[in-house]
């Protein structure tokens, strides 16, 4: 693809990722719940490295099924820990853990993760125009009130440039460059 986003460089991993996933409005629940605990696993790193693990993630964190994963003991964290397949961070692991139980108490109050998060765009990814990657900020004003709101439900690791970067990976927003083939195919 000429004029994709430049952010994926040579990589065809990343180039996949870019071309068939990232900005792509993401409604499902359980996709949701995924990709908001790798991006918060990937603090501090690139998400190319995330990316370069998502299947095994996928493998030992049995699918991110919540119910699953909400009921890790010290055992199954123990084991988490010493996963070179993984990012052995423990506040990530502890954090991932948590997570599944905050969104479980939103399920159990009869609410999605889906409808929590896209009620911040009211349904609706919002459609950007960025000619280059300086002018793409780190976070926005939505970003910052979903991660207060996501905090408050006692989510971890979902600071307001986690939160932005949740955001473009699931078409909440479409940050693809308008170069890009991509920003059009997705309007």
């Amino acid at each position: 693809m000429n004029d994709r986003c430049p952010w994926c460089g040579d990589d065809p991993l990343y180039q996949h990722y870019h071309d068939h996933e990232w900005g792509v409005p993401e409604y499902d629940d359980q996709a949701l719940f995924e990709c908001l605990n790798l991006e918060g696993a990937q603090a501090g790193l690139s998400w190319i490295t995330v990316l370069r693990k998502r299947e095994h993630y996928r493998q030992v964190f049995d699918g991110f099924d919540a119910q699953k994963i909400a009921r890790y003991d010290d055992r199954k964290v123990a084991a988490l820990l010493q996963d070179p397949g993984i990012i052995r961070n423990r506040l990530k692991v502890a954090a991932t853990i948590g997570n599944a139980r905050s969104y479980l108490a939103l399920r159990e109050e009869g609410r999605t993760l889906s409808d929590f998060l896209w009620d911040f765009m009211e349904g609706q990814p919002q459609i950007n125009h960025f000619r280059t990657l300086k002018e793409v900020p780190p976070s926005t004003p939505v970003a910052e009130a979903m991660s207060k709101a996501l905090k408050k439900r006692g989510f971890k690791f979902v600071g307001p440039t986690i939160v932005y970067a949740f955001m473009q990976a699931t078409g909440m927003v479409n940050d693809h460059l308008t170069t890009c083939p991509r920003h059009r195919e997705l309007l």
